[in-house]
């Protein structure tokens, strides 16, 4: 018993110093949108939730205010935009990742000329020049919205978050992904994946659908028009089975569309433009409005909240209060001129869909039903042009079109998550823009004049599923060489979005070490340099690494004996090991096994796996595997030996036979192994460059400072906060009875002379004093008031306390007197146990009565004898002593008659002493009366009896506890059971 005692609270001991679980087991996702962000989060007990800003709304602007000495976001960041947008930041989507010369920097900087967009000579991208010293780049900013969003998320689940899912648009290239992640990198945020937004949407749509989804194909497409941009997607949802664990729904991305600038903010902006206009028009101002930045960025607001309007009204009257120069503008605006000003942007709806349905190779009659998301696809015009573009009697309307994507994006990241169960969903993504590998060779001619041959293989075709990886084989350089990775064939994009689309080049790769490897392994045949890709769940294309592989044969070792092997074995136990080098394991190319949709897609990725380069091989084969080839080798080789071997008999005697069939038996068996040996590798960027390590470092020191003043800031107001309604209160308490009961005149005028100074030291130089000061004079004033405090705090407590002793003390005592009725056969308390409660109840009573007698002789003045903390704990001890006995009393099992009894007594002589007995009983036991105060008490704290601790510890130890389970031992099992 001891020892189980003790090993229960070894255990114990153990787990409460183990690390909590809880404290950083929340996720979340961000859907991170050109103008407005959304927040999820999956907590334990909270499966799937929207994050509440601190305005209590569901969505959060995408805008940040830097002035000289605070930063805003959101909603605030939009209400300085107003009065100041030199300060705010908005729309940074459009320019990550993008050079200095794109096309789209300069659209930037047309919406949003208040801002100083200037060349990084080192990186050739843009920055913003706030000052002279400070400058910001578009990831440092990004970052620190995406900081803030982790802090909204912390709020909420009131415990610290690392991990996010955030979604990014399904066009985005490699440079734009990388500088996502780089944001989120300087925002100290681990990025579990980088989904695209309408896979989130897509995914959403499925899990809430999974009963719908069975082995039949069905075909959906998503068109979301948001803010920035337009995205049409097809998706295919069916079931699919996978070796590991058996059937579960997939989703497919088959087809994606999309238009860059074709949303909402740039209806937005032509409405702007259209009210400055009129206001011009209405010649109030001899000024023109379109020169003040601030009255453009009040027309601006104007304009988001009159498209709005004019999607449910057929006319609505715009109104700015003081525009400019004090001047009111009013100006009624109709949904016809609206239209009129978009009806170029309208034509280009149906485009994304077109795109889709060709990347994907489908016609709409394939398509099952259109779904809408996004929140421009609420205004009218875009609905009657899609809807007559896709030919279906109605446009579904079935899912949130504004939360749809980060409710999908929070399910990912709670499947990512380690710390959560959730029901499995596969996800097949589509990679929208082709990659391939292209290097140069020299080739010789039939006339002997060599030339260089410049070669392509594909790496991922157009909408190749991913994440996954793949594999090229370069065999026939035997020198350190360079290959180049490159988009692929781009034509499906028009001439502005390969302008926008930026640097086809991505990489270039340096390889060294292959001439060094061959001559190492000169007796070994070579296999190829291999190089190893991965493109991974964010979409992001990396190069895992580069070998040469060689192989050779290696003599098998004869059979041991099983004595030998025994001895091998233990020796090995003990530190032997083996002397010989290690052999390399078989190097395998590696893909990853995905689940097929469709026989249709069967062919196409049975084309894409392995994408292989074997120079030597004609022009009309690039595409060819390389393990098709390896075999087609090995078959020719086995028909070249098969040949030679037949030969030979033909010259050889019969004893020469038998002279070689002897030797081969004694020839030992040879087998081929295959040895790696790794390449150094060298990466030149293309494309955009990444900011190095250091300038990573800076940028995190940066927001870090911003970070540190903020939280510094918001102490101060704080504590500012905190001082003025101490000393407002106080004041006023001064002029209360029972305050003024509790203090004497000297202390009175004491404190309302400090408390007059202190408010006129707030006037004159508070507000300008630092967090220190302010905490002292705080400090100073509560030290002061703190006896006053105390005194009124107590009187105030004693009328409850004392009650509740009262109580007790009367409870207790019908409950000794009842239990001292009992007769002493049936007694199953000990008189050692009574005597105990009875000296209790006394010393109480006595505690109380000379305890309010002291009080009663002092002055409210005096510091109190009589205290609530003492009263509480009497009781409490009072109380434990009772509940003790009840307990006991609860599981007391009954005493065994008594046998001595004279046998031959009659039935009816027991029959009447029995009643009797009964009687006498019943007359005798009074009923205690159960305290109001008392606590249920659980069986766990039953009197302390060896069988009955046993069976307490038992109960407790859930290893043991095997037939019931209860609520809290199920929440407490590491949140795995926690399913979505």
């Amino acid at each position: 018993m001891r020892e189980r005692l003790s090993l229960w609270a070894v255990f114990c001991l153990i787990v409460a110093f183990l690390p909590s679980q809880t404290e950083s087991i929340a996720v979340m996702s961000v859907d991170l949108g050109s103008e407005w962000m959304k927040i999820a989060l999956v907590k334990p007990g909270v499966p799937m939730e929207i994050v509440l800003n601190k305005e209590s709304r569901r969505k959060t602007p995408v805008a940040v205010c830097l002035k000289e000495n605070e930063r805003l976001f959101g909603d605030s960041a939009l209400g300085v935009a107003v009065k100041n947008p030199k300060v705010v930041y908005r729309f940074l989507q459009s320019i990550l990742g993008k050079t200095a010369d794109n096309p789209q920097v300069a659209q930037y900087q047309k919406h949003f000329p208040e801002h100083q967009l200037q060349r990084d000579e080192k990186r050739g991208t843009v920055f913003f020049k706030f000052s002279e010293e400070l400058q910001y780049t578009p990831e440092e900013l990004l970052g620190m919205i995406l900081n803030y969003s982790r802090g909204l998320a912390q709020d909420f689940a009131e415990q610290p978050i690392k991990d996010a899912v955030i979604t990014v648009p399904a066009y985005f290239n490699q440079a734009e992904r990388r500088a996502v992640l780089q944001a989120a990198h300087i925002a100290g945020l681990k990025v579990l994946q980088l989904i695209n937004d309408n896979t989130a949407v897509a995914l959403n749509y499925g899990v809430f659908r999974r009963k719908d989804i069975n082995s039949t194909a069905q075909n959906i497409l998503f068109y979301d028009m948001g803010s920035g941009s337009t995205t049409a997607t097809i998706v295919t949802y069916q079931t699919v089975k996978t070796k590991e664990s058996g059937t579960h729904p997939q989703l497919q991305i088959r087809g994606v569309g999309f238009d860059r600038t074709l949303g909402g903010f740039e209806m937005e902006l032509r409405l702007r433009d259209h009210l400055a206009k009129l206001f011009n028009e209405q010649k109030k101002s001899k000024k023109d409005v379109r020169e003040n930045l601030r009255a453009m960025a009040k027309l601006l607001k104007e304009a988001q909240r009159l498209k709005t309007v004019l999607s449910a009204n057929a006319e609505h009257m715009a109104q700015i209060e003081g525009l400019m120069d004090d001047i009111d503008f009013k100006a009624k605006v109709t949904r016809s001129e609206f239209e009129a000003l978009c009806e170029d942007l309208f034509d280009r709806v149906p485009g994304p869909v077109k795109e889709a349905l060709a990347a994907a190779e489908m016609s709409m009659d394939e398509i099952e039903q259109v779904i809408l998301v996004g929140g421009s696809t609420r205004v009218p015009k875009v609905q009657d042009v899609l809807l007559k573009a896709v030919g279906k009697e109605e446009l579904s309307k079935n899912i949130n079109a504004d939360e749809a994507a980060t409710m999908g994006a929070v399910y990912q990241a709670a499947a990512l998550s380690k710390a959560f169960k959730v029901k499995p969903f596969l996800v097949r993504d589509a990679a929208v823009f082709p990659i391939q590998v292209e290097f140069s060779r020299e080739t010789e001619e039939e006339d002997g004049i060599k030339t260089m041959k410049h070669n392509k293989r594909i790496l991922f075709q157009r909408m190749a599923p991913y994440p996954q990886r793949k594999v090229i084989t370069f065999n026939r350089y035997m020198d350190d060489f360079v290959f180049y990775i490159n988009y692929g064939d781009l034509s499906f994009l028009n001439e502005q979005d390969l302008k926008v689309f930026g640097s086809q080049n991505l990489t270039m790769v340096k390889l060294s070490g292959v001439g060094s490897s061959f001559k190492k392994h000169s007796d070994a045949e070579s296999k190829g340099i291999k190089a190893h890709f991965n493109m991974d769940e964010s979409g992001v294309l990396i190069l895992d690494r580069v070998e040469s592989v060689f192989e050779t044969i290696v003599e098998e070792k004869e059979e041991e004996s099983t004595l030998t092997k025994l001895g091998n074995t233990i020796s090995s136990l003990f530190g032997g090991g083996s002397s010989e080098p290690n052999v390399t394991e078989p190097v395998t190319d590696e893909e990853e096994v995905i689940p097929e949709a469709g026989k249709d897609q069967d062919q196409s990725e049975k084309q894409e796996e392995s994408a292989q380069e074997k120079p030597e091989t004609e022009e009309g084969k690039e595409g060819e595997p390389q393990a098709e080839e390896q075999k087609d080798n090995k078959e020719d080789e086995a028909e070249t030996q098969g040949e030679t071997d037949a030969e030979k008999p033909e010259e050889k005697s019969d004893a020469e036979k038998a002279e070689e069939t002897e030797a081969d038996k004694k020839s030992k068996p040879q087998k081929k192994s295959k040895i790696s040996e790794d390449i150094t590798v060298e990466l030149e960027v293309n494309d955009v460059l990444d900011p190095s390590t250091e300038d990573m470092e800076v940028s995190k020191k940066k927001l870090q400072d911003l970070t540190d003043r903020d939280l510094e800031k918001q102490e101060r107001e704080k504590t500012l906060n905190s001082l003025e309604a101490f000393i407002f209160e106080t004041q006023d308490k001064m002029y209360q009875d029972e305050y003024l009961a509790v203090v004497t005149e000297e202390e009175k005028e004491q404190i309302t002379g400090k408390l007059s100074e202190a408010s006129n030291w707030m006037d004159e130089e508070g507000y300008t004093a630092g967090t220190k000061e302010l905490k002292e004079k705080l400090s100073e004033l509560k030290k002061l008031c703190k006896a006053m405090f105390f005194r009124v705090e107590e009187r105030k407590k004693w009328p409850d306390r004392l009650a509740a002793l009262d109580s007790m003390l009367n409870h207790s005592s019908i409950f000794l007197k009842s239990v001292r009725l009992i007769p002493e056969g049936d007694q199953i308390f000990t008189e050692v146990e009574l005597k105990t409660l009875e000296r209790v109840i006394n010393e109480t009573m006595t505690w109380k009565n000379e305890t309010i007698a002291e009080q009663e002789k002092l002055f409210p003045t005096e510091k109190p004898v009589l205290l609530s903390k003492d009263i509480e704990a009497k009781r409490s001890f009072l109380d434990r002593e009772v509940n003790y006995l009840l307990n006991k009393a609860k599981f007391a099992k009954p005493k065994p008659k008594d046998k001595a009894k004279d046998k031959n007594t009659t039935s009816t002589e027991n029959s009447k002493a029995n009643s009797t007995a009964n009687s006498t009983e019943d007359a005798e036991k009074v009923i205690p009366p159960k305290s109001d105060d008392a606590e249920e008490v659980k069986p766990a704290e039953e009197p302390p009896t060896a069988d009955e601790k046993e069976e307490t510890i038992l109960e407790l130890n859930p290893a043991e506890n095997t037939d019931t389970e209860s609520t809290e031992s199920s929440k407490s099992e590491n949140h795995i059971g926690d399913e979505l």
